[in-house]
């Protein structure tokens, strides 16, 4: 929690007011990490449910499986949240004057003019991509996209990802014709994300819905 804290209070002072902030996290971490945001003077602005099932929890109890046939210690994982801030706007600002003056304050609707929405079912990363990008938490373009695109209200400004791993941010930002920026402090990853951001953003999908994202 002291982490993200402290982190928090970095990201207030680079955020434009009316900026947005989407982190990942899980059912269990979710609480603290957007507890230490909040308390830093992020605004919490809901969550996006990235619906996918993943191989963690529904385990039985361990060493007494055979004992507890029918108990499970946990739900198995059907969702991954991620946490909206957003920094807060001026005294006495309206969301209206925030775009006017910092094209920033709210998200961007879906490109066919609809809402975006707080539930997104989603695959697990394709094989190809991970081939790409071989990173451990690395998230799918075809969700990744929806994301970004909905981060810049007007479609001006720069995505930030402090956290870039193998720059799948970076390139989902660059597939929808945001400028981006990323910092990974670890050289393997960076040096896989160099490869890795213009393949990844290359990559083309059937989806008619998808079809403004590549």
């Amino acid at each position: 929690m002291e982490f993200f804290a402290e982190w928090a209070k970095l990201v207030l002072r680079v955020l434009r007011p009316g900026a947005h902030l989407f982190i990942a996290s899980n059912a269990l971490m979710s609480q603290i990490v957007y507890a230490a945001l909040a308390d830093q003077g992020l605004e919490f602005r809901g969550q996006v449910i990235r619906l996918v099932r993943t191989m963690r929890g529904g385990d039985r109890p361990k060493n007494a499986e055979a004992e507890f046939p029918n108990v499970c210690t946990l739900p198995r994982s059907c969702y991954e949240p991620w946490g909206i801030f957003r920094k807060p706007l001026l005294a006495g600002m309206t969301v209206g004057d925030c775009l006017r003056e910092f094209r920033t304050g709210a998200l961007r609707r879906k490109p066919d003019g609809n809402p975006f929405e707080d539930v997104i079912e989603s695959e697990r990363t394709p094989q190809r991509e991970r081939e790409i990008a071989p990173h451990p938490s690395l998230k799918p373009q075809s969700f990744l996209r929806k994301i970004v695109y909905s981060a810049l209200p007007l479609g001006e400004g720069i995505v930030l990802d402090p956290f870039m791993g193998a720059g799948s941010t970076v390139a989902a930002a660059e597939a929808v014709g945001y400028v981006s920026i990323g910092v990974e402090r670890l050289r393997e990853y960076f040096e896989i994300s160099r490869e890795a951001i213009p393949k990844l953003s290359m990559l083309r999908f059937p989806d008619t819905q998808l079809s403004i994202f590549r």
